[in-house]
Order: C-alpha cells, then structure tokens, then sequence
C-alpha cells in the first residue's frame, strides 16, 4: 500500500485505532472518508478533522449497500477500504447465555468485512492501485480464555486475508493484514487506561511507518505482537498462552482493542 494519494473508506474510524490512523493517514496527504454508527461521532469527524463521513452500520446488511454505494458515488476515486469496525466481548461457555455475545462478535468482525469486501470488489479492482487492508489480532495466533468467539473472528479474518490475497494476485488489489496487540481503547471497559497496553498514539506511529517503510507487506506487525503472532513458530506456544492466560494482571489484559 502506498503511504500517500489514496482515497480511502475507514468504517470505525470515528474512534480508537481507526480515527487515529484516519488522522495519520490524513496528514499524508490522503482523502479519508470515516464511517460509523455514530452521528454524533460522525458530525465531531467533520468539525474536529474535516473527515468526510457517512453512516453506516457493519452488522447490517442493507447498510452496508446503501453507505458502500454512497461512497462509491460520492468518491469514485476511493481505492483502500479498511474495515475497521469491531466488538470484543467476554463469554463462559459453560452457560448458554454466551450465544447472544458470541452472534454478535461474528455479525460485527467476520460478515461485516465479508459483506464490505463484497460491496468494494468490483470496483477496487477497476482502480489502478487498490489496497484492502484487513484487521486481525494478535489474538488470532494465541487465544484469550474470556474471549473465545473474539479470537475466532480475528483468526477467521486472519485466514480470509491470506485467502484473498492469492485470489486477487495478478489484479490491481492488493491485501494487507494489519495484526494489532492490546492497545490502549475503549474496546472493553477500562482499557483505554491500562499500563500493560500499548498506547494507541505509539501504535499508531509504528504502524504509519511500517506501511511507509514496506508497501509491499503482507501484514503490518508491531514488535509488541511478535510475541503473540509466533508462538507455534518459535515452538514455545504454550508458554506464549500461559502468560496470556495468567492471573497476573498484565496477562489478562494482553487483549487487542480497536
């Protein structure tokens, strides 16, 4: 992905990861169109930042056409889609009462890529250099005990991306994978402050610079990541998920956010 002279669609980008990359993306030289639930969150993009901004919400299908369509029209020029939206929530499996949580996870961060891809497919591919850049986790390579649908949808889009990838050779579209760690947002109650994190600006000038530095990646990997993303490679997975697991707790905070 080229750092500069995109024009590009960020659903979730009013808050947390997505609006400080919307901001950094911005600054160089980027178009930046942010969509979200939100309206008021929506109205503070184009007063704070000067955002175009259109309302949308991931889990719904008919949204996702309407506003797809809407910035496909209003912006023809828009070449990178980073579908950014995305929910974490605690479940026990042990009681039923999960199910509810766990829909909402794989409606929010599996169909709702699936479906934005969908509705950018034909027409990234008629843009000369085209970018979609996914949103895994590190929790996609080393599973959380409170969040176990989290961590499939993340490992579902970890595994989309790398299907995709193979499909769109030899087109314009590229796809990146972008691999958070924790990182300090309101994803879950009290995470935006937790020391064990890492804190959002500092993620999201490594990330600026790894895109700029690697245009050609196929996943953009922080080095606090490394340790959750390589665990089965290095052959000490189940140290890595011990220490994610423990009752320490900078353990149990060791959870992506977004």
């Amino acid at each position: 992905m080229n750092i500069t002279g995109n024009t590009i669609f960020i659903p979730g980008g009013t808050r947390g990861i997505g609006l400080a990359l919307a901001l950094r993306l911005q600054a160089k030289g980027n178009t930046v169109i942010v969509g979200g639930r939100n309206t008021e969150a929506l109205d503070a993009a184009v007063v704070d930042h000067g955002f175009a901004t259109v309302r949308i919400d991931t889990t719904d299908p008919d949204s996702i056409s309407t506003a797809s369509a809407d910035v496909i029209e209003r912006f023809p020029d828009v070449n990178v889609l980073v579908p950014m939206a995305g929910i974490m929530r605690a479940e026990n499996w042990r009681n039923p009462d999960f199910l509810q949580d766990a829909e909402a996870v794989v409606a929010t961060n599996v169909l709702g890529p699936i479906r934005l891809i969908a509705a950018f497919t034909e027409h990234l591919q008629s843009r000369p250099d085209a970018t979609i850049l996914t949103v895994s986790s590190g929790l996609a390579h080393a599973p959380l005990r409170p969040t176990p649908t989290y961590n499939a949808s993340k490992a579902a889009v970890h595994m989309l991306s790398e299907t995709i990838r193979l499909q769109f050779a030899g087109t314009s579209v590229g796809v990146t994978e972008l691999v958070p760690p924790s990182v300090q947002t309101d994803i879950i109650p009290g995470h935006a402050t937790d020391e064990h994190a890492m804190p959002l600006d500092e993620y999201a000038d490594e990330v600026l610079a790894l895109l700029e530095a690697e245009p050609d990646a196929h996943e953009i990997q922080v080095e606090r990541v490394k340790f959750l993303r390589y665990g089965e490679v290095r052959g000490d997975y189940d140290d890595v998920v011990a220490t994610l697991n423990a009752t320490d707790p900078a353990a149990a905070t060791a959870a992506p956010a977004r």
